[in-house]
C-alpha cells in the first residue's frame, strides 16, 4: 500500500464511520483490506479504492469493512461496578423520577455498539431482576454498525468465553443450554430489539426516539476528536433530560463537550444530561 493509497482509504472509511487510522497504524488498515483485495481479485489498492467509490455494491463492500475493521470483544456482565451503578441506583433513580413527574412507566435504553449482543441481553437480565420494574414497559435497543455481530446477536446463542464473568445463577436463569452453546430465553430477548446503525448516521439516529439511558462503551476510543463530538452530540439530542450516558472506562468526555454533567454514584462515575439545560 503506497501513502497515496493509505491517505485515500483511510479518508473513504474515516467519512463512512469515523474511524480513525493514523500514519503509524496504515499497516493494520494494509493487512486488514488485503483480503479484500484477493476477494477481488484487484492487484493494487487504487483499485480497490476506485471499486469503493464506483461500484454500485459499494454499499455491501463496506459492510464488508465494518466487519474486518471494527473490534468486537465483548462478554456477559462487562465492567461490573458499572452496571451495578446502573441497575441499584441508576434505575431506581429515573423510575422515582418518572413517578413524581407522572410520566409514562416506560424504560428506553439504547446499547450503541451493541456488537454481539452480550450487552443489551446483560442490561435486560439486570433489569428483569429487578421487582419494581416488572409492572413497567422496557424498550432496549442494540445497534452496532457490523452486520456479521448483528446476525450473531439476533440469533442469541453463546459460547463459553461470552460467560467469562457470568455468576451460574444468570446462566441457569436465563438461557438454554443446546449442543452449539447457550441460548438466550425469549423473556430476556422479548426485551431488546437488534439493528444495524452507523453513529454518523444523525437521521437515522433521529428515528430511534429518545431515551433515558445510552450504553456506549469501548468504542469512541477509535475516533478522532472531531467524530467523537458528533457521536456524543447525538447522544445528547437523544437522550431526556436528566438521562445518562454510559462511557466504558477508559473513556472521558474531556475536550469533547461540556454539556454533561459528573456524577458521582457510590458504585462508579457516570455522565448525565442535566436538567433543563442547568447544573443537577
Amino acid at each position: 500500500m503506497t501513502e497515496e493509497e493509505f491517505l485515500l482509504l483511510r479518508d473513504l472509511v474515516y467519512d463512512h464511520c469515523g474511524l480513525w487510522f493514523d500514519s503509524h497504524n496504515s499497516y493494520l488498515l494494509e493487512k486488514r483490506l488485503t483480503r479484500r483485495l484477493v476477494v477481488h481479485n484487484f492487484s493494487t489498492f487504487l483499485e480497490y479504492y476506485q471499486f469503493l467509490k464506483l461500484s454500485r455494491k459499494r454499499t455491501q463492500e463496506l459492510d464488508e469493512i465494518m466487519d474486518i475493521l471494527t473490534t468486537n470483544e465483548t462478554y456477559f456482565f462487562r465492567e461490573a461496578f458499572q452496571l451495578k451503578a446502573f441497575s441499584e441506583e441508576i434505575v431506581p433513580e429515573l423510575r422515582n423520577s418518572k413517578e413524581k413527574a407522572g410520566t409514562s412507566r416506560t424504560l428506553r435504553i439504547w446499547s450503541a455498539g451493541c456488537s454481539s449482543g452480550e450487552e443489551p441481553y446483560t442490561i435486560a437480565m439486570l433489569l428483569l431482576e429487578l421487582p419494581f420494574m416488572r409492572d413497567w414497559k422496557v424498550e432496549i435497543v442494540g445497534t452496532d454498525i457490523s452486520q456479521r455481530v448483528l446476525q450473531q446477536a439476533r440469533r442469541g446463542v453463546y459460547g463459553q468465553s461470552s460467560f467469562r464473568t457470568t455468576d451460574d445463577y444468570f446462566t441457569r436463569q436465563y438461557f438454554v443450554r443446546q449442543d452449539d452453546g447457550f441460548r438466550i430465553s425469549d423473556r430476556v430477548r422479548e426485551l431488546v430489539t437488534i439493528s444495524h446503525l452507523n453513529l454518523l448516521d444523525q437521521n437515522r439516529i433521529g428515528m430511534l426516539g429518545n431515551f433515558d439511558v445510552v450504553f456506549c462503551r469501548n468504542v469512541i476510543i477509535y475516533f478522532d476528536p472531531a467524530a467523537k463530538k458528533q457521536v456524543v452530540e447525538s447522544f445528547h439530542q437523544v437522550l431526556n433530560q436528566g438521562g445518562y450516558l454510559l462511557l466504558g472506562h477508559s473513556e472521558s468526555l474531556m475536550n469533547v463537550t461540556t454539556k454533561f454533567m459528573l456524577r458521582h454514584f457510590k458504585n462508579d462515575m457516570v455522565y448525565q444530561k442535566p436538567v433543563n439545560g442547568g447544573v443537577l
